[in-house]
C-alpha cells in the first residue's frame, strides 16, 4: 500500500477515532494528508491534544516511525485513548517520500528547516509544504507537538513549559533552529503564542517502547495545560459577536476611496454595530463625512461610465445612512444606480452591470443595488401599483434564475466557462440569493425555485465545512488554504436566513462551527487569516490554489467579517 493508501485505511478502519484531511497541496497538487481526532477543535476536552509530524526529511524510515506511533496509540486502547486526542500528518513531505529525494520536496524546496516562512503564502514555487504546515499546525493549536524523526540511536528533545514531561523522558532543550518545532515553540507564531514540542529520534524498533513512556507519562500527568496559541484562540473565541464587532469596526470602515464593495459593506457594518450597540460611539458624522462628494444628480458623475458592480455594491451603505440621518439623498443614489446602471438590460436579459458569463459575484453585485432599490422605490410609491411592484428585483431573480453555474452537486462555479468551485465565489452565491430574498415578497412568482436553488447550495456546502469550522479557496480540493472570506460569506447567509425564516435549525451547528473558525482569526486590532486576495476568473485549478492568501489588515476580509460579526448578533439575540 502507498502512504496515502495507509492513511485512508486507518481513517476507514478507526472512524471513531480520526476524520481523514489534508492539511496542504504540494506543487505537484499532491494532498498532505492529515488524520483528524473529534477534539481537534472542540473548544474544552479532557484529553491532552497530541499532534504526530512524522515523514519531514523525505527518508521514508522517518515516515515508518510515524505509523509506529499510530499503531501504538491503536494498541494501547481505552488506557491511552481517554487521555489523549491524537491527530496525525504521517507524510508532511509526501514528494520527497513519493521520489526519495532526501532533505527535498523533489520542487527544490526542504520542508524540514526554513521556519517560519514568512512570505508567498500558499504559491511558493520551491516550498509551499512549510507554508501550509506553519499555519495549519498554527490554528489547529495542540497541546503538544510530537515530531519523530529516523537516527541509529533514542533522543528526546523538547521546547516550552512542559519540563515535568521532558524530565520524565530524559529529554534535551531543543536546539533553537529553523525547524518547524523549534520555530512553533517560540515568540508568536502565526501571531499567536508557542505550542510546546517534543521530539523523538531513534530507529524504527524502538518507537514503540519509547512513545509507551509518553503515553503513561500523558496519563499520570492527566491533562497537560492548554498550549498558549490554544489559549489566545480560546480568548478570541470567548469575545461575543458584538466584542469581535467592535474590533472591526475599529479597524474597518474608515474610507471611501474609490467606491467599492470592500468599503461600502464596512461603513454598512459600522452603521449596523451602532444599531445594535446604541451606547458606543456613532459612525453618523464620520462615514457622512467619507460619503459627502457622492450625493450627486447622476450616478455617472460618481463612477463613470465604465462603473462595474463591484463599484455599485459599494454603495450598500446607502439605505441605512438615509434611515439613520433622514436625509433621502443617500437613498436617491441607490435609485439612480439601479435605474441606470441596472434596468436597461440587453437582449439575453443580464443588466449591463454585469458580466455576460454569469460571474457569482454579480449574484451579490446586483443583488445588493436592486434589492434595496426595490424596497426604497415600493416605500416612496413610486410606482402605479404601490407595493406590488417588483421590476428591480424581477431583473435580478431572471438573472439567478438564468445563470447556469450551480452545478448537479449544488455548489457553484465562478462563471460560465470557468469549471472550478473557488471558495468566495460559493461565498458570492450564498451572501446575493440571502440578500435578494431579504427584499423579495413572500408571494414573489420566482421566490419558491429561488429558494430550492440557495437551499440546496448551502445544504451541498456542509458537506466541504472544516472541522475547524472554515471553508476552503477551493471548496472541494482537500488541502487548500481555510479562506476567510467564503466562511464569513456563508455563516452570514446561514444567520439571516434562519432569522428571518427561509432556512430552518439544521443549519443552526454549522453555523455555530463558522463563527467559531472566523471569531479565532480575528486578533485584537482587526488583523485576519487568509483572505484570498482580489481574484478574476482563472484558468485552472493551479492559478486558484496559488491566489495570495493576506494574513493581517485586509479591507475585503474586515468588511466582510463585520458583516458577519453582526448578523450573528443579531441571529442570537433571535432566538435568545
Amino acid at each position: 500500500m502507498t502512504y496515502a493508501e495507509r492513511i485512508e485505511a486507518l481513517a476507514s478502519e478507526h472512524a471513531e477515532l480520526w476524520t481523514l484531511d489534508a492539511c496542504g497541496v504540494t506543487r505537484s497538487e499532491t494532498q498532505i494528508a492529515a488524520l483528524l481526532h473529534p477534539d481537534a477543535y472542540v473548544p474544552e476536552t479532557d484529553r491532552t491534544r497530541v499532534l504526530l509530524l512524522s515523514g519531514l526529511t523525505g527518508r521514508s524510515e522517518g515516515a515508518e516511525n510515524g505509523f509506529r506511533v499510530l499503531d501504538s496509540y491503536l494498541s494501547g486502547g481505552e488506557a491511552i485513548q481517554r487521555d489523549v486526542a491524537l491527530s496525525a500528518i504521517p507524510c508532511a513531505n509526501p514528494d520527497g517520500l513519493a521520489q526519495g529525494t532526501l532533505s527535498s520536496n523533489g520542487a527544490g524546496g526542504n520542508p524540514a528547516e526554513g521556519y517560519p516562512p514568512e512570505d508567498n503564502y500558499y504559491y511558493d514555487l520551491n516550498d509551499p509544504e512549510a507554508r501550509y504546515l506553519w499555519r495549519w499546525i498554527g490554528f489547529n493549536a495542540p497541546d503538544v507537538v510530537l515530531e519523530v524523526r529516523e537516527a541509529y540511536s533514542v533522543r528526546w528533545e523538547y521546547a516550552g513549559p512542559i519540563e515535568r514531561i521532558a524530565n520524565a523522558l530524559n529529554a534535551y532543550p531543543i536546539t533553537a533552529d529553523s525547524s518547524l518545532v523549534s520555530a512553533l515553540s517560540q515568540g508568536s507564531p502565526n501571531n499567536l503564542a508557542p505550542i510546546p514540542a517534543l521530539i523523538l529520534t531513534c530507529p524504527t524498533d524502538s518507537v514503540e517502547a519509547e512513545v509507551g513512556k509518553l503515553w503513561r507519562i500523558l496519563a499520570q500527568e492527566s491533562v497537560l495545560l492548554s498550549s498558549p496559541a490554544r489559549r489566545v484562540l480560546d480568548r478570541r473565541r470567548r469575545r461575543t459577536p458584538i466584542e469581535a464587532a467592535r474590533i472591526l469596526a475599529s479597524a474597518y470602515g474608515h474610507v471611501l476611496n474609490p467606491v467599492i464593495y470592500t468599503q461600502g459593506v464596512a461603513l454598512s457594518g459600522r452603521l449596523r454595530l451602532y444599531e445594535l450597540d446604541p451606547d458606543g460611539e456613532s459612525p453618523i458624522a464620520d462615514i457622512e463625512r467619507m460619503v459627502r462628494g457622492y450625493a450627486v444628480s447622476s450616478i455617472v458623475d460618481v463612477f463613470g461610465e465604465n462603473s462595474g458592480g463591484a463599484n455599485l455594491a459599494g454603495l450598500v451603505y446607502a439605505d441605512e445612512l438615509a434611515e439613520a440621518t433622514g436625509n433621502a439623498d443617500y437613498n436617491d443614489l441607490l435609485i439612480r444606480a439601479a435605474e441606470e446602471r441596472f434596468r436597461p438590460i440587453n437582449a439575453s436579459g443580464i443588466p449591463p452591470a454585469a458580466d455576460l458569463d454569469y460571474r457569482v459575484e454579480d449574484m451579490f453585485f446586483n443583488g445588493a443595488i436592486l434589492g434595496r432599490a426595490q424596497a426604497i422605490h415600493n416605500k416612496l410609491g413610486r410606482d402605479k401599483q404601490g407595493q406590488g411592484d417588483t421590476s428591480y428585483l424581477d431583473i435580478q431573480t431572471r438573472f439567478l434564475l438564468d445563470a447556469v453555474v450551480q452545478q448537479d452537486n449544488g455548489l457553484f462555479w465562478h462563471c460560465d466557462n470557468a469549471a472550478w468551485f473557488w471558495g468566495r465565489g460559493n461565498g458570492f452565491a450564498a451572501l446575493g440569493y440571502a440578500e435578494t430574498l431579504t427584499y423579495l415578497p413572500e408571494d414573489h412568482a420566482d421566490r419558491d425555485a429561488l429558494l430550492a436553488q440557495h437551499r440546496r447550495h448551502l445544504t451541498a456546502l456542509l458537506d466541504y465545512q472544516q472541522p475547524s469550522g472554515m471553508w476552503r479557496q477551493i471548496i472541494d480540493f482537500p488541502g487548500s488554504y481555510q479562506e476567510m472570506t467564503v466562511t464569513c460569506m456563508v455563516g452570514y447567509a446561514m444567520a439571516r436566513g434562519m432569522r428571518l425564516g427561509w432556512l430552518d435549525e439544521s443549519y443552526a451547528d454549522a453555523l455555530r462551527l463558522a463563527w467559531q473558525g472566523v471569531s479565532e482569526r480575528i486578533d485584537d486590532e482587526g488583523g485576519l487569516v487568509d483572505v484570498c486576495t482580489g481574484t478574476g476568473v482563472m484558468a485552472g485549478t493551479r492559478e486558484y490554489l496559488d491566489r495570495p492568501a493576506i494574513f493581517g489588515w485586509d479591507e475585503r476580509g474586515g468588511a466582510l467579517s463585520l458583516w458577519f460579526a453582526c448578523e450573528m448578533e443579531r441571529y442570537l439575540r433571535h432566538i435568545a
